[in-house]
């Protein structure tokens, strides 16, 4: 496995097979486990296709695995970043908290930015879809 990420609150790895392994560690790891597992879970049912799948989930270890998302951004205008968290937040009713460049990945296969790392995330009522 392939080291992306080793901070006092996460390891993060990429397996051989491409999937994401992440292991919660530190202040409140158990926490920001339940909340990010959480997320992904209700942004699955809400159809969104811009962020991970969660695959595993391992509570007993703070360890999820994810499908990937494609690499990190080297370079991308502030409003794009702006406009995608703002695309979260409006159709799929999840504020990231961590909205950041460092949280965008650029996915090759179909050309589409999508982000991660749901650890601070906040689900928020969805509003209600005008009839038109």
């Amino acid at each position: 496995m392939q080291e992306a990420k080793n901070t006092q609150r996460a390891l993060v790895r990429i397996g051989y097979d491409g999937r994401v392994h992440k292991y919660f560690r530190g202040p409140s790891a158990g926490e920001r486990f339940a909340n990010e597992t959480r997320v992904l879970r209700l942004l699955e049912e809400r159809g969104c296709g811009f962020v991970p799948r969660l695959l595993e989930a391992h509570e007993d270890q703070l360890y999820i695995v994810t499908t990937n998302c494609g690499s990190r951004v080297q370079h991308i205008s502030e409003s794009k970043v702006k406009e995608l968290f703002a695309e979260l937040e409006r159709d799929y009713g999840v504020r990231h908290d961590d909205p950041f460049d460092r949280n965008v990945t650029y996915r090759a296969g179909d050309g589409r930015f999508c982000l991660i790392d749901f650890e601070f995330a906040t689900i928020l009522d969805l509003p209600a879809k005008s009839a038109a």
